[in-house]
């Protein structure tokens, strides 16, 4: 799909506001209603916009501990790697999941309520996984910038 200058500028709103109605994003993109709906349920059927969440606090939530996670696989077995993607999806405290080209293998966000909490799972869930060879952990200290 070809997007314009005006699908960037609905996006760019959606991205500050998912909420706003069919009306308000009209607005401040200077469309009219019909074509501005046209244009987002295009996007969406499209997958330029693959959906619309919640941006959570996780403070608010006491999930107030952060970190960075680089794991290295100790191969690149197809079933192995398969099986460790699917177990780091499963586990809410992955937040996002990175798959990288060289070494580390992935690179993970995880929260939890403190450190202690962190090192349980580090020990009882990650480092347990097969084909795990490496885990090497960053603790985040603030968010600069956070688009996600």
């Amino acid at each position: 799909m070809l997007v314009d200058s005006v699908d960037r500028k609905i996006i760019a709103e959606l991205q500050r506001d998912g909420r706003l109605t069919v009306t308000e994003l009209a607005a401040r993109v200077r469309l009219s209603v019909s074509p501005c709906h046209r244009r987002v349920r295009e996007l969406e059927r499209t997958g330029a916009i693959r959906g619309y969440r919640a941006v959570i606090d996780r403070s608010a939530l006491g999930l107030d501990f952060e970190a960075l996670v680089f794991v290295s696989m100790g191969t690149t077995e197809r079933a192995v790697v398969a099986a460790f993607e699917e177990a780091i999806a499963g586990m809410p405290q992955v937040v996002q999941a990175e798959r990288l080209f060289g070494d580390p293998d992935f690179l993970l966000r995880v929260v939890t309520e403190d450190l202690a909490a962190y090192q349980r799972f580090y020990d009882e869930q990650l480092a347990t996984l097969e084909g795990v060879q490496r885990v090497s952990s960053t603790i985040v200290m603030k968010h600069v910038v956070d688009r996600v």
